[in-house]
């Protein structure tokens, strides 16, 4: 029969190399230690020690079981800290979000994950309306996501988090900036790539920009860290949030047209609201959160979202 406690007993038998030490450690008798390293060798049907007076060494399957058990309870660890809903460094968070929030947001989480390597953070690309969709499947724990669905789902909870600028962004050699050029150049489309330009066309050039159908299309990319790309090649303009032209290697190969009134791209989080969601999601975000905003704002307070 399997007993974790003679993995236990072993463990601490090969890390002290003495079977008096590690009754001494486990609060046993050395006879103790040698009947559970006898009943694990059973249990396993393979020699793991060879003993030479008071002395062993490892046979091969002992190196393996040894392994193992390491694993064995790193997992049980793993999965113990993951009950613990009040642990803010430990667990296992399961997010998705769209790529143009994922770009930076999830690079985040890998540094974040080094910093605390209890945590386990499981990450999806997804677009907003599939994390809606499987956030109410269970895959997920928690979503981020750039648009509400017009009839939001009860089952559901959204809440605004955080708001990227949105950013328009032209062929480095290009030197226009009114709307007749922008017009003549031409729209580079993605996922949600005509709304957040419609938004940001129509908060500046409010007397002119009637819709995005007017642009000529210049192409499509699913991926929107794709887009700067085509841009970079001078195949037309595009509007994305600062995160994705941040992080963009094309970046150096684009320029941002200064605009006079500022338009963003507002994420929310979304949740199941029958699920209480462990404090470390919250840890999580709320350090992104404010990470982010001292980058983009220093220590000056966030704009006001304006009036749509």
């Amino acid at each position: 029969m399997f007993n974790a406690l003679y993995f236990r007993t072993f463990i601490t038998l090969v890390e002290t190399g003495s079977f008096t030490l590690t009754a001494r450690t486990l609060e046993m008798t050395q006879p103790g230690v040698s009947q559970h390293v006898r009943k694990l060798e059973a249990y396993l049907g393979r020699t793991l020690l060879r003993r030479q007076g008071r002395r062993f060494t490892l046979t091969e399957a002992g190196r393996r079981a040894y392994d193992y058990a390491l694993r064995l309870f790193a997992e049980h660890e793993k999965f113990r800290h993951a009950l613990d809903d009040e642990s803010i460094h430990s667990g296992e968070c399961r997010i998705a979000s769209p790529a143009s929030v994922g770009l930076m947001f999830y690079p985040f989480t890998l540094g974040y994950q080094q910093l605390h390597p209890e945590l386990t953070v499981n990450y999806t690309f997804a677009y907003s309306a599939e994390i809606v969709k499987d956030l109410l499947a269970g895959r997920y724990d928690l979503g981020l996501v750039t648009e509400t669905p017009r009839h939001a789902d009860t089952d559901l909870e959204f809440e605004l988090w955080h708001h990227e600028p949105l950013c328009l962004v032209v062929p480095a050699d290009f030197r226009g900036a009114d709307f007749s050029e922008l017009l003549a150049l031409g729209f580079i489309n993605y996922s949600n790539g005509v709304a957040n330009a419609a938004r940001l066309l129509r908060g500046n050039f409010a007397s002119e920009f009637r819709s995005m159908s007017h642009f000529p299309n210049k192409g499509v990319v699913s991926e929107v860290g794709q887009v700067l790309d085509a841009v970079a090649r001078g195949l037309g303009f595009t509007v994305i949030s600062r995160s994705v032209l941040e992080t963009s290697p094309w970046q150096r190969q684009v320029r941002e047209v200064a605009l006079s009134h500022p338009v963003y791209e507002e994420i929310f989080i979304v949740r199941r609201t029958d699920v209480d969601l462990p404090r470390r999601y919250e840890q999580l975000l709320e350090e992104y959160r404010q990470q982010r905003h001292a980058e983009l704002y220093g220590l000056q307070e966030a704009p006001q979202l304006p009036e749509e």
